[in-house]
């Protein structure tokens, strides 16, 4: 059997590698929308601004949680209509409509806290999580039609880099923004027009598919659907979603599994390690852009890395694709699961090396990206958008009880033992959740994808003429078509 095998001959810098362009600027974006107010609040509330020309909010601690958790509260909510609308109609229209309406609302920030005060910023940001909710499960649906099998993992390591790009930059920048004349508003005008501006290239330059595409040529559009197994141009229609069957699919619950203990490593390091620096090793890392964005900083720089490395690795016919998802994914857990252990040693007068450590774990982690993050297309392209709504929607109620636990654990910020035991909770977590999907986790196309798979899965034939139909000794020979591994005849 011949590994990576070339369908058609395709261009090296293709019409999907634009749309993968365009949806690393929709995550960026994305993250620019979603991390502004982390940072200008802090603007807004404080009292020593040097900027007159703005007002400022007196708001208490508990009043600024709300209003930071208040996006959340509706991302939640639109994970899975948002996977299962984008595989029905499209992904462009959904993305299209969901980013330049949280831009519009972004630019009307500042006038609403004018307004509402903090109770109407809180509702606008429920508004735009709402809207943000469908962003990945829509992107996994743009990734299932246009990414063949064996630049899967390159193409969605590149788009899902975006998220660290987009925070990287909004953390460096805005703190510049808010002291210049625009003040804090600036953060919000700047980031909400850029919403708009990719608005308007995705409405030019996207397709929901090859097939919708007005200008991909012939060559890369057959190459990208050979890859995918669609050898012709008959449109499918996807049947209802197998709601019983995806439940019940024990690769797909480890995915379940290792997407919220991931999340929940993430987000404890994303919420608490400036509290624990803080009062531990005494660096305020809340006040040090650059300290705040070196670890997403890192992690972008290591998704180009990885997504090298993946490409030094598919060159070998002998490394099968399961074990490529296996062995990053064991990379983007494992690794940080150790230096999260190390963390919880460092004492104070050794902040240099609690930062490396962090860095560590946040930046390797982007070797999930070729793990168990694309695994939701390997095990059904046809329903990858609500496959990613269902594990994303749940990683995220981990994201929001990870703090919550954090809270129970340490009572007082100055203990270090109580931190410790925060991160071996999270160690722990990227553990079990790794050695779930090394077992059951596959990469090979479930049967419930769609009936045609269901059934070239038991008979391994298509339009076979049955021999029991012949009659008189007619020498007819049946028909067959071979079904391959990568769905071609």
């Amino acid at each position: 059997m011949v590994k990576n095998r070339r369908f058609e001959k395709a261009p090296l810098i293709g019409t999907r590698h634009i749309q993968c362009f365009l949806c690393f600027c929709c995550l960026s974006i994305c993250y620019a929308l979603r991390v502004n107010l982390s940072v200008g609040i802090v603007a807004m509330t404080d009292q020593n601004s040097t900027n007159s020309d703005q007002k400022v909010y007196e708001w208490q601690e508990d009043t600024k949680s709300y209003v930071l958790s208040s996006f959340f509260w509706g991302y939640i909510v639109t994970q899975i209509p948002g996977g299962h609308i984008a595989q029905k109609y499209g992904a462009k229209t959904l993305l299209l409509i969901g980013i330049t309406l949280c831009s519009a609302l972004t630019l009307l920030t500042p006038l609403a806290v004018e307004i509402g005060g903090w109770q109407l910023l809180f509702a606008l940001r429920v508004v735009q999580g709402l809207l943000q909710g469908s962003v990945h499960p829509a992107t996994h649906a743009m990734l299932a039609k246009w990414a063949p099998v064996e630049e899967r993992g390159m193409l969605s390591t590149f788009c899902y880099s975006g998220s660290q790009f987009g925070t990287v930059v909004v953390l460096a920048m805005s703190g510049v923004i808010a002291e210049s004349a625009l003040g804090w508003p600036g953060i919000f005008y700047i980031s909400g027009g850029l919403g708009i501006v990719w608005g308007i290239f995705w409405l030019i330059f996207a397709a929901s598919t090859p097939a919708e595409h007005k200008t991909i040529s012939l060559e890369e559009r057959k190459y990208i659907e050979n890859s995918l197994g669609q050898v012709d141009s008959t449109p499918r229609t996807v049947a209802p979603t197998p709601w019983a069957k995806i439940f019940t699919s024990l690769p797909f619950l480890s995915l379940i599994v290792v997407h919220c203990t991931h999340m929940w490593g993430f987000w404890t390091l994303l919420t608490q390690i400036p509290n624990y620096m803080k009062n531990i090793l005494g660096v305020d890392m809340k006040n040090s852009a650059l300290l705040s964005s070196l670890p997403y900083a890192v992690m972008c720089i290591l998704s180009f890395f990885f997504i090298f490395l993946s490409k030094v690795l598919a060159r070998y016919d002998n490394i099968s694709l399961s074990f490529n998802r296996k062995v990053f994914n064991t990379i983007g857990h494992w690794i940080p699961m150790i230096s999260l252990i190390g963390l919880g040693f460092v004492t104070q007068g050794h902040a240099a090396l609690a930062v490396v450590l962090l860095t560590l774990t946040v930046g390797i982690s982007a070797a999930t990206y070729l793990g168990f993050q694309v695994n939701h297309i390997d095990l059904s392209p046809n329903y990858a958008g609500t496959l990613m709504g269902i594990t994303n929607g749940s990683a995220n109620v981990m994201s929001a009880l990870a703090p919550l636990a954090v809270g129970r654990v340490v009572t007082n910020v100055t203990n270090v033992v109580e931190w410790r035991i925060v991160f071996f909770i999270a160690a722990g977590f990227y553990f079990i959740g790794n050695l779930l999907f090394i077992i059951f986790g596959k990469t090979e196309v479930q049967s419930w994808n769609s009936p045609e798979d269901a059934l070239a899965k038991r008979l391994n034939v298509v339009d076979a003429e049955s021999p029991a139909l012949l009659q008189n000794g007619d020498a007819k020979k049946p028909t067959i078509t071979a079904i391959t591994k990568n769905g071609t005849q």
